[in-house]
């Protein structure tokens, strides 16, 4: 294979990556903890962590987990947590202590985390009290042993923490009253060994081909799947990024913010791995949502870095004061997660002064794929360059590959290619093949520069704001309500979100209220999810077997605009 978008590299940037640089996640924290020991590694509410107490709390909490809660290497064990500075102890604590991360999104309903709590098998979790109840109710049809759970600000010691703890749980009422049985405290298990009397804490060995990490996306199919992410997956992905950034930033010295949720692939990489071995402060978010709490953060604290989807910049843009920033700092606006508008584009790089540079990826590559030169001054419509050490494909349906210019089926090949899917031996063989190519299932082509063009997706994925929906998924949902005969849904565009869920209803006894429908949908799904159209018909387009079809849904979708 020609490897074309090599001629668009920068000087500074290699063809191939080191794989050895390191042996693990562990490895990586050791090494950016000893190199900038002293610096800020997490600001949060304005206390900052250090990145030697990151290393000592981690050790602390991973030593809990061996000798107390008897946790083997190789366990799982589920982290539901905000961008709080709990998140990253606790996820280089289970890291080092060998055992495998399962992410979960705070927002997730109570069907999606005991799906994920159950099919994931885990052993423990770590979560935040707002979540807590939650958990209480589906907690007996799991295999989880123990529950360590934190509030908001418990790590901000001190008057801070009691203030913004009290706030958040009683003049907020964001922590709705729930029963576990034998929880624990998560300050508990920092405090384990402070004082060094109990058992040594031994850094188990970890291989590169060590699963670190199963995070849960629906796949390629519309079935949910745990993606096994190696240790060198994701070190890989952070290594490419950093040879990508090399030029541009600068070791120790940059300030990154995190709005994106560690806890989703996109944020845990960009906005975790990546500025620990960059060694830069990280300002943490825990509701990058919260436009306006955004803007008050960042007009407290000098910024070089930041990175999110296309709705954040769209939204930041509106929010008032945002215009009034100082972005003198500011040296990389990068987005990922879903198309970025060219108006959104324009509009960004006339306030900031910054270009947003858009990249590519996907949950099963750790996840960037490719990605635009730093050095891009305005949008061009692609999302860039394959990544070093990462090879594209452009394949038509029998997987033959297809000339530049070509639009067919994106095939991706590069040491953050995942393991495969947890306990989905058939959808391993279909996604990834013997020679070791991923089949993303996205539309693209490749211009005889080297630059991709992202088209579409193959199958009838709807894109929220980066975040992915099956149809499927939400019609079986719907399905379920009493009054609901039929449903089709289908995504269509949105100014706010890019995409939005509509759906189309055939009602059993001819009822039709929408807001009781949404109702339902709303205590069944998460948000994002919901449905934001409802249009009520006589019948949902289908062949003879019962198939749908969407694209009849389309038609009348653009006929009733």
């Amino acid at each position: 294979m020609q490897k074309v978008w090599l001629k668009q590299y920068p000087d500074v940037i290699p063809a191939e990556i080191d794989l050895s640089e390191y042996s693990s996640l562990a490895d990586l924290l050791r090494r950016s903890t000893e190199r900038y020991a002293e610096n800020t590694a997490f600001l949060s509410f304005g206390r900052s962590l250090s990145y030697t107490r990151l290393e000592r709390l981690s050790r602390n909490m991973a030593a809990y987990f061996i000798n107390d809660l008897g946790l083997k290497q190789g366990d799982r064990i589920a982290l539901m947590l905000p961008n709080i500075l709990q998140y990253p102890v606790a996820f280089f604590a289970a890291i080092r202590a060998g055992l495998v991360v399962v992410n979960l999104d705070p927002l997730s309903t109570q069907s999606e985390l005991r799906y994920q709590l159950s099919d994931s098998g885990c052993r423990a979790i770590v979560i935040i009290e707002d979540c807590a109840r939650k958990l209480s109710k589906i907690i007996d049809q799991t295999k989880l042993e123990f529950v360590i759970t934190t509030q908001l600000a418990d790590l901000l010691g001190g008057a801070k923490r009691t203030a913004y703890n009290f706030q958040h749980k009683w003049l907020s009422g964001r922590v709705p009253t729930y029963s576990l049985k034998s929880q624990i405290c998560f300050n508990k298990t920092i405090r384990s060994n402070a004082d060094g009397k109990r058992s040594p804490y031994g850094d188990p060995i970890i291989y590169p081909e060590s699963l670190a990490l199963i995070q849960y996306t629906s796949g390629t199919e519309g079935v949910p799947k745990g993606v096994m992410l190696s240790h060198g997956n994701l070190i890989a992905n952070v290594l490419q990024a950093s040879a990508w950034s090399s030029f541009d930033l600068v070791a120790g010295e940059e300030t990154i913010v995190s709005a994106l949720p560690l806890c989703h692939i996109f944020g845990l990489t960009a906005n975790l791995l990546f500025p620990l071995k960059l060694g830069a402060k990280n300002l943490l978010l825990a509701d990058g949502r919260d436009c306006e709490s955004t803007v008050k953060q960042l007009s407290q604290q000098p910024f070089s870095v930041l990175v999110g989807v296309s709705t954040l910049f769209f939204e930041l843009l509106k929010t008032k004061g945002f215009d009034q920033l100082d972005f003198s700092n500011l040296k990389l606006s990068l987005t990922g997660g879903m198309p970025l508008h060219k108006s959104v584009a324009r509009d960004w790089s006339q306030v900031t002064g910054v270009p947003v540079i858009e990249c590519y990826g996907m949950t099963e590559t750790s996840p960037a794929v490719a990605t635009n030169p730093l050095n891009l001054l305005k949008y061009n419509g692609y999302v860039g360059l394959p990544l070093p050490s990462t090879e594209i494909s452009i394949r038509d349906l029998r997987g033959n590959p297809l000339p530049h210019g070509s639009a067919g089926e994106l095939w991706v090949r590069g040491p953050q290619v995942m393991l495969g899917y947890w306990r989905k031996s058939g959808s391993n063989i279909r996604a990834v093949n013997a020679e070791g190519w991923f089949r993303t299932g996205d539309v693209a082509m490749m211009m005889e520069s080297g630059f991709i063009k992202l088209i579409e997706r193959i199958r009838d994925i709807i894109n929220v704001s980066g975040f992915i929906v099956y149809p499927s998924e939400i019609e079986a949902v719907v399905k379920t309500h009493p009054s609901v005969e039929d449903v089709g849904a289908i995504g269509v565009a949105d100014d706010h979100s890019g995409q939005a869920v509509k759906i189309f209803v055939v009602s059993e006894d001819g009822i039709n209220d929408e807001e009781q429908l949404l109702s339902y949908c709303k205590s069944k799904l998460s948000a994002y999810k919901c449905p934001k159209h409802i249009e009520f018909v006589e019948r949902i387009p289908r062949q003879k077997s019962g198939r749908l079809l969407r694209r009849e849904l389309r038609k009348a979708a653009c006929s009733s605009v």
